[in-house]
This record gives structure tokens, C-alpha cells and sequence, in this order.
């Protein structure tokens, strides 16, 4: 039998009986020709051919009701259109049947059908909801002239269930067929057709329709009601055609329109996501993953490429990595991403940490097997991947189940079975834990480092946190944004959030009343953040990858002394590196070398040179923060100065006391090796492109470093030599105003030259002291305040000069 008109194939039989003439009725048909009247006995009502017994006299319908055949011919019931005799209805009349369902009608060139009868295809009786079987139906005509189809949206499959056939249709070419077999007619959402195309019956259903807004219709105040659910398909309307998801037909999709699943949102905009400072890290990863997956998928074939599947997000602590994940669902026009912690994976039980992983991508296979490349993205989010995708190897325990979680994961991101419509990203702080399988082109091919906010996106995020102070104005007027901007050096959104937080509190401990921690006074609605509150807060908010203010402090308690005129050359020498790193395009790592004796000021100077540089990132790293370090704690701590030093972009490091970092000893010698070879492999080690370092070291046995293979690392040495001319040691006395009379000045000036200290020049005098014992040795002296020119003058004498 035909499944389109419910009829056989073969040419209808006369039947036995004869022709006769059908009882005269009034008006509709009285002049007809005879008409087979068959005797069907008990033959059941899909087998019986011809009409009369079907048909009700119009005195016995209903008015407006007509009675429901199958379609007469194949060639009709593939027409979608309803059959109708030519005294009840024109051609091409757009009609509603049942007074919801808008259909176009086609006069019977067959014959066989008889007045107020309507015939309709399977697809249509099974759409509608009709019976053959003595069914009567209401037909129609609409009232309004249906709009036209600007779009549409056509699922096709199969006609038959479980069919599976080789041969790829182009979906450019079955729009202009399906065009051509049905312009003219009205269309409406979840409307059912059969038609045919390259020999094969299929079945469409209308998932999606746009229409044409017409100036009249919004002259008349807007369409009739139910217009906007109908429209008239003519030769200019996009038809597109998806894959049925419970068909195995084949389908290329166009390479001339975007596809209907489109990723990104119609009304999306990159500023609405609430994150600042990182516009052209979305830029990127909007052209290198989702670009290629906002054009036709027929166009990306014929380029022969794949869409990218994963993207690794890697950066210090509170950059803004997992937040940008999770916004990345906002620009999404389907479903939310799935958003796993890493450790959530690990399960006690054998084999269950894979099967989590293959849980995660169920649905994207389901979903890929039904569409092919129709199919939506499926987007994956790890948090803290490094959890669970150590390097194969690397861990002790015996059970291997990191190696396995691993290995599922690989096999399903760019395994046999390939799929085409998953996006994974993952984020970790350690991108050097990661399994270098996984970081391959195919699987996280897309390396994306979240750094360290510039001044701009400092801004921006400060205008974002304290979007909701300036709406609601408790924010002070004399709060300067752009000067907390440049303020904030280095640090991350995290620590800005934290010190708009800190600022708050400070605002809010002005209005606790005196003399209780839980009440509040009444002044409360005069709240304001003001601009001490963010400066109270800088003090008490520091960044991980800042400045070490204590540290360079502390080494210059007493400041630089301008005792003779190699302080300034030094100084203006530091400065000057200082400059050549921050300009120059050729250096973007200078390294320094102060040498001296000991307690000559070295580490200040070195010290005062950082702090004058105004670099985001300034550390020291001395031996007195790794007492009781073993070697490879050395190692590592001296790895991870550097490593943070590479997220800023201008870095100056203060390696201080050289041979005691070394652990050398002079009886032996003795040094560490693995901390020699790991210094001059940083010391010689360009940073990052886009990143500076200044490395600043100092020593008090500069002989050694060149013995160590050392001094070949520096691209200058500058010298610190010690206090050698009393008239030096004078300016110091002045300096630090030891003496609080004049006379008592000049005779410690005669007592210090009497002892053979009075030489202008070092060849002239046996003076040879480092300023900073020099200071200790001043600050003795102090203590005996009625003779301070004999105790200065014997504690001098005592260092052996």
C-alpha cells in the first residue's frame, strides 16, 4: 500500500454492479457523471475504493463539515496540499482546518472525488489527528492574508524507520527543490509533509519559521491573531534544512548560511560579562575556538579542518581563569556548560573515576551520532585540571588511577571515534604538571595565559566591583578610580576585589559605636567610602606577585649615606640599567653584579636601586629566608622567585650575599652544586616575550664566582669600596650627628688623625672600613656620651687598621 494516500498501487477494478446513478440530491451534484458504486461487503474501510458510500449527502452534514478521504493519487499526497473538489474550493486557497491547522488547497484532477469531501495525505491525517473512517472535518477559508516566509526551518528524515542509505544529500540543493515543489503555500510551525527528493520519500516537519513584516500590517496595529504563527513560502525565502535526530539520512549542510544552531547568543555582547582587564584574551579565544564554529559547517569542510576542542587557561591565582570559564556560558545561545572540579572525578571504586569522565561526554556522543555536524556545542569546564592530569608516571601510588583518568580522557577528546561538537577548557596554576599528551594540537590545543592586569584592566575591573558603591552613592566623590589604577600594581582581580573589601571595612568601623563591637550608630545612612578608606587599604592588602616592601625596607634602615662620590656614580649607574631595561627592545634581561667588602653597603645600594626603578615586581632573595633549606628546597625557592617575576611585566630581582646562597665554604671549598648550576641557568635565561627582569646580585668574595664558572653570567660588575680617607669618615660623623658640639668634633678629627687615620687619599691612610661597620661602630661610641672621641678612636683601632 502507498503510505501517502492510504490507496494501492495497482488501477482500481470495476467492481461488481455495475454503474448506477447516485440518489438525486438538491443543488451540489445533481448533474454528475455515474460513478462506480461498488459492493464492498465486508472488505475493511482502507481497501475500499471509490467514494459514494463515504461521502454523506450535504443534508446529512453538518454545514461547513467535510468528510475525510485519502489522498486519490501519490502524486497528491506528495503536493502538500488538502484535496479538494473543484465546486468546494479553488486552487491555491489557503484554508484552516479544524480551525487550527492552515493548509493550501488542490482541486481532484483524478476524478474520484466527490463534493464536500476533502482528501488528505497520511502525513497530514497523522499531523491533523484524522480518520478515513466516516471522519468529518471543518475546512475553512483563513480570513487574512497570511504574511510571507522571510525563513524556515525544515527537519527532514527518513519516511521509513531504522532506513540507513550511503549516499550524502546537499542540503542546498533540497531548499531549492523543496522551493519549487511547494512556493505559494502556507506553512505553519510543526507542520508535516511528505515529498520526494533523488528517489527517496522523506518526511519534514517544520521546526522553525520567520516571517516578513509588511508596512500594512503595522499600519493595522500588528497581524490578526494567529497570523504570526503562518506564512506563505515564496521564491526568497531561506529554507534550511536540519537532520532529523531519529534518522540515519545524511545531510550536507550549506556552505553559504550560518547554521541554525548558531553558539552565540543574538543579543551577546563582550562587555555584559562582567570581566575586566582581559579583552584580548576573549578576543583570542573567540577567533581561534569559536570563529570557525559560527560559519556553515559545509564552508569548515571544504577548508578540511576540525573545530578546536579544548583551550587551557593558565596564570597565577586569581586572575580571572575560572570566572572567564563560567562566563563563557553567557555568550552561549543553547545549553549551560558542564562545570567539573577537578578532584570531583577521583572515586574509591575501580574503573568509576573513567566512567565519570565518560559521563561527562554522553551526551555530546548521543547528540552526535542523531545530527552529525548539525549538532549543538557541547562545552566541558575542569577547574583545577592539574588535580586530576598529572603526568603519566609521575605519581607513586600503586593504583594507576591517574594514569587511567587520563587515558579515558585523551581517548575521548581525540580518540577513534572523533567528535566535532565538544569544547573542553580547563584551568590549572601549573601548567608544567599537566600530561604533555594532552596539551597537543586536537586535544587543549589553545594555550591561554591569564596574566596579571595592566593599569586599564585594573579599571576595569575597579569599575566593576564598585559598580553597585557608585549606583547607590555611598562612594565618596573624592574616590579616583583611575588612581587606584595606578596604584594597584600587580595586583590580580582577586586582591582588588579583596581591597575593595578592606576599603568597605574601614568605612564601615567609622560608624560602630564607641565601646561595643555589635552596635551600630545612628549616623548609618550617611555611610560613604572615601578615598582614605582604599588608601588604609593598600597598606593592608599586598599582591602575591608586588613588591617586597618589608624586605627592601629593612635592608635600608639607615638609608644611603653620600659619603664620597662613588655612591652617586653607583647610583647613577643603577639607574641607568634601570632605565635600559624598562626601553630598550634588545635587553629585556640585565643582570648586575655589586662587589665589595663586607659590610660596605652593597645590599642597600642594590636595594635603593630596586625601590627607585618603580617596578611592579621587586623582590629579595637572601639566604637569611632559607635557613635550614635543604638543596632542592634552595632550588625550588629560587625557581619560584623567578617564575613569579615572569608574570609581571617589569621585574627587578635583588639576589642577595651570593657565596652564602651557595653554601661555599673556604676550607675545602665546598659549595652546592645543584643551587650553582640552577643560578646560572636563571641568571642567563630570558624572560617571557613581553616581560623585563633587572637582576641585581651581590658578593663579598667576587674571586670565587669566577673559579665557579659564575661571573660569565653578569653583563656588568660595579664596585663598592669601602671608607678609606678621613674626610670620608668625617662626612659620615656629620651625617649620623654623633657629635652635638663642634669642639668635640675637631678633637675627635685630631685624635683619629694622631692614630694614623689621617691620610686624604687611601694611599696616604691606613682607614679601610665598610660603612657599615663603620655605623656600628659610631653607634657604640654613642653610648658613652662624655667620650665619644676616645671609644670611636679605640674601636677603630681594635678592627685591626
Amino acid at each position: 500500500m502507498s503510505f501517502f494516500s492510504g490507496r494501492g498501487n495497482q488501477p482500481p477494478q470495476q467492481p461488481p454492479g455495475g454503474y448506477a446513478r447516485l440518489p438525486p440530491q438538491p443543488g451540489a451534484y445533481r448533474d454528475q457523471p455515474r460513478v462506480p458504486v461498488p459492493r464492498y461487503n465486508d472488505a475493511p474501510p482502507q481497501e475500499k475504493q471509490g467514494y459514494s458510500s463515504r461521502a454523506p449527502a450535504p443534508s446529512q452534514r453538518s454545514r461547513g463539515a467535510y468528510a475525510v478521504v485519502s489522498a486519490p493519487s501519490d502524486a497528491l499526497a506528495l503536493s502538500n496540499c488538502l484535496v479538494v473538489h473543484p465546486s468546494d474550493f479553488a486552487s491555491g486557497q489557503h484554508v484552516m482546518v479544524k480551525q487550527q491547522y492552515p493548509l493550501t488547497t488542490r482541486q481532484d484532477n483524478t476524478g474520484k472525488l466527490a463534493p464536500g469531501t476533502i482528501a488528505a495525505s497520511a502525513m497530514h491525517r497523522q499531523w491533523i489527528g484524522l480518520s478515513v473512517s466516516g471522519d468529518e472535518v471543518t475546512v475553512e477559508p483563513i480570513p487574512f492574508q497570511p504574511s510571507y516566509l522571510q525563513s524556515l526551518d525544515v527537519e527532514v528524515g527518513f519516511i521509513r524507520r531504522n532506513m540507513e542509505i550511503a549516499e550524502q544529500f546537499s542540503g542546498d540543493e533540497m531548499a531549492k527543490n523543496f522551493i519549487r515543489a511547494f512556493q505559494g503555500q502556507v506553512f505553519s510551525a510543526g507542520q508535516v509533509m511528505a515529498f520526494e527528493f533523488h528517489g527517496q520519500n522523506l518526511k519534514g516537519v517544520v521546526k522553525a519559521l520567520g516571517l516578513v513584516e509588511l508596512a500594512e500590517t503595522q499600519n493595522r496595529g500588528g497581524p490578526p491573531s494567529g497570523a504570526s504563527s503562518m506564512g506563505i513560502l515564496m521564491e526568497k525565502t531561506d529554507v534550511t534544512i536540519l537532520k532529523s535526530p531519529d534518522s540515519a539520512i545524511k545531510i550536507k549542510s550549506s556552505a553559504k548560511k550560518a547554521p541554525s544552531n548558531a553558539i552565540l547568543a543574538p543579543n551577546f555582547k563582550f562587555e555584559d560579562m562582567g570581566i575586566g582587564g582581559l579583552d584580548s584574551e576573549f578576543a583570542t579565544i573567540f577567533r581561534r575556538a569559536f570563529a570557525s564554529r559560527v560559519f556553515p559547517p559545509a564552508l569548515v569542510e571544504k577548508l578540511g579542518i576540525q573545530h578546536v576542542k579544548g583551550i587551557l587557561l593558565h596564570g597565577p591565582p586569581g586572575t580571572g581563569k575560572t570566572l572567564m570559564a563560567r562566563q563563557i556560558g553567557s555568550m552561549l545561545n543553547a545549553r549551560e556548560p558542564k562545570i567539573v572540579n577537578g578532584p570531583e572525578i577521583l572515586n574509591k571504586f575501580v574503573g568509576a573515576s573513567e566512567e565519570n569522565i565518560r559521563k561527562l561526554f554522553a551526551d555530546a556522543e548521543k547528540e552526535y551520532k542523531e545530527k552529525g555536524d548539525e549538532s549543538g556545542l557541547h562545552i566541558i569546564i575542569f577547574d583545577e585540571l592539574d588535580a586530576i592530569c598529572k603526568q603519566r608516571g609521575s605519581t607513586s601510588g600503586g593504583t594507576g588511577v591517574g594514569d587511567s583518568i587520563v587515558n579515558q580522557l585523551l581517548s575521548k577528546m581525540d580518540g577513534v571515534d572523533q567528535l566535532n561538537n565538544i569544547l573542553l577548557i580547563g584551568m590549572t596554576n601549573r601548567l608544567d604538571m599537566i600530561d604533555d599528551a594532552l596539551l597537543r594540537p586536537g586535544r587543549l590545543e589553545v594555550h591561554m595565559e591569564i596574566s596579571l592586569p595592566d593599569e586599564k584592566g585594573r579599571y576595569q575591573i575597579l569599575t566593576i566591583h564598585t559598580a553597585k558603591m557608585r549606583t547607590n552613592k555611598v562612594m565618596d566623590h573624592d574616590v579616583d578610580l583611575a588612581e587606584l589604577a595606578a596604584l594597584t600594581k600587580n595586583f590580580s582581580g582577586a586582591e582588588i576585589g579583596g581591597l575593595v573589601k578592606s576599603a568597605t571595612s574601614f568605612a564601615f568601623s567609622r560608624h560602630v559605636k564607641v565601646g561595643t563591637m555589635a552596635g551600630i550608630s545612628d549616623d548609618i545612612e550617611n555611610l560613604r567610602v572615601n578615598r582614605n578608606d582604599f588608601m588604609s587599604a593598600m597598606d593592608e592588602v599586598t599582591p602575591a606577585f608586588g613588591v617586597a616592601k618589608e624586605e627592601l625596607e629593612q635592608v635600608v634602615q639607615n638609608g644611603i649615606i653620600h659619603y664620597s662620590r662613588v655612591v652617586d656614580e653607583l647610583l647613577r649607574s643603577g639607574e641607568l640599567f634601570v632605565d635600559q631595561v624598562r626601553t630598550s627592545t634588545r635587553t629585556p634581561l640585565v643582570s648586575l653584579l655589586l662587589h665589595g667588602p663586607s659590610g660596605s653597603g652593597k645590599t642597600a645600594l642594590a636595594a635603593t636601586i630596586a625601590q627607585a626603578s618603580q617596578y611592579p615586581f621587586m623582590k629579595l632573595l637572601s639566604p637569611d629566608s632559607m635557613v635550614g633549606f635543604s638543596e632542592s628546597q634552595k632550588v625550588a625557592a629560587i625557581s619560584k622567585v623567578f617564575a613569579d617575576s615572569y608574570k609581571s611585566p617589569l621585574s627587578v630581582i635583588v639576589v642577595d650575599n651570593l657565596e652564602r646562597l651557595l653554601d661555599f665554604t673556604a676550607i675545602g671549598p665546598r659549595f652546592s652544586n645543584s643551587v650553582l648550576q640552577t643560578l646560572m641557568v636563571l641568571f642567563s635565561r630570558r624572560p617571557p616575550k613581553g616581560r623585563r627582569l633587572l637582576l641585581i646580585a651581590t658578593t663579598s668574595v667576587r674571586p670565587i664566582l669566577t673559579d665557579l664558572g659564575l661571573s660569565e653570567s653578569f653583563d656588568a660588575e660595579l664596585r663598592v669600596p669601602p671608607i678609606s680617607s678621613l674626610r670620608s669618615l668625617a662626612y659620615v660623623l656629620d651625617e649620623v650627628q654623633l657629635f652635638s658640639r663642634r669642639d668635640e668634633r675637631e678633637q675627635a678629627i685630631h685624635m683619629l688623625e694622631q692614630a694614623g687615620f689621617g691620610g686624604e687619599d687611601e694611599t696616604s691612610s691606613r682607614l679601610n672600613i665598610g660603612i657599615k661597620k663603620l655605623l656600628n661602630v659610631i653607634e657604640m661610641a654613642r653610648q658613652e656620651p662624655e667620650n665619644v672621641a676616645d671609644r670611636l678612636t679605640t674601636s677603630l683601632m681594635g678592627l685591626g687598621m
